[in-house]
């Protein structure tokens, strides 16, 4: 039986010039490069320039994967960016993004479902090609979090960076098995019950902008658990198990979440893609930024069965299964 799927065609990632290493953060707060990697994995990571915006490093990142893709501007519908600190409070990043890209025709909007967001993204993108409302959406997760950090609290201004990732999705057809390429099966969640352990004090209603909020123990209990049932869920609406799965490519939050979840789902961490390292915690950016790395270190090749999984403020929790 001949079904539509949604395919990813093309990816491509930016990173801000500037590196930012872990001893940075040792005359600001009290804190070591040893302290940062036992509970993080994280070495360094990268911030935006002063005057470079979230949209600016969705652009370079849209641009890197068009080409990869072989197309241009024209050739795509629809623009979404999944980010939580767009430049302005509207228009969205995603018009700013068409607008820098010189694409005048389609649509464009944001998501906001903070580290969540490339995965609610991904999951309307396909709903959209799925349903015929478009045929090719570029999707974008680009955040600069370092903009809402708190220079005085250790506990999470040296986990987050900056930084964006794209892929182009594109309408194809399948045979309506596990071995069709591109998206299976997506899996999304939220409860607002749990808004309080991660979240910023700012916002429009309190003309601030605020900074960012986080009870570690508490977001990392509630982690391990949501990503790794939300992840069983979709591999079984996919019809497949943990032992089908080549690659996962989580969220880059902190080395010791993926770590618990992967081992929670009966999966070795030599079949997970790993960034964080590098980029710290990009939010939103942060699977499309591993997805673009993975692939240029070697690691996800075209048929690779892939995971990808993320928990966020609000809290939001989700995870989609693909072939690549």
């Amino acid at each position: 039986m001949s079904v539509t799927r949604a395919q990813i065609v093309g990816v491509g990632h930016y990173l801000p010039e500037r590196v930012v290493e872990n001893s940075w953060f040792e005359d600001k707060v009290e804190t070591t490069d040893e302290w940062i990697r036992s509970r993080s994995g994280i070495e360094r990571r990268h911030f935006a320039a002063d005057g470079e915006t979230t949209s600016d490093l969705a652009a370079h990142a849209a641009r890197a994967a068009l080409a990869d893709a072989g197309l241009g501007a024209d050739d795509v519908d629809a623009v979404i960016v999944a980010t939580s600190t767009p430049d302005l409070t509207f228009p969205s990043a995603a018009t700013m993004v068409q607008d820098k890209l010189g694409m005048s025709h389609g649509f464009a909007f944001d998501v906001q479902a903070v580290c969540a967001g490339f995965v609610f993204a991904l999951s309307t993108a396909n709903a959209m090609i799925v349903s015929g409302q478009a045929r090719r959406i570029l999707v974008i997760g680009s955040e600069t979090f370092s903009k809402i950090m708190d220079w005085t609290d250790r506990g999470t201004c040296v986990l987050f960076g900056d930084g964006a990732g794209a892929v182009v999705v594109e309408r194809a057809e399948g045979e309506g098995t596990s071995d069709d390429r591109g998206i299976l099966s997506t899996d999304l969640n939220s409860d607002g019950r749990h808004r309080d352990i991660l979240y910023v004090d700012g916002g429009v209603s309190t003309q601030t902008t605020g900074y960012l909020r986080m009870e570690g123990r508490e977001v990392f209990r509630h982690a391990v658990d949501k990503l790794a049932r939300t992840a069983h869920t979709a591999l079984e609406k996919a019809g497949l198990d943990a032992d089908a799965v080549d690659w996962v490519v989580p969220h880059q939050a902190n080395i010791r979440i993926i770590k618990a979840t992967t081992q929670k789902m009966g999966i070795s961490m030599d079949r997970v893609v790993v960034t964080v390292q590098d980029h710290g915690n990009t939010s939103a950016a942060s699977i499309p930024l591993a997805l673009s790395v993975g692939r240029d270190r070697g690691q996800i090749k075209r048929g690779d069965l892939l995971v990808t999984e993320a928990i966020g403020g609000g809290l939001t929790w989700g995870s989609v299964v693909l072939r690549w």
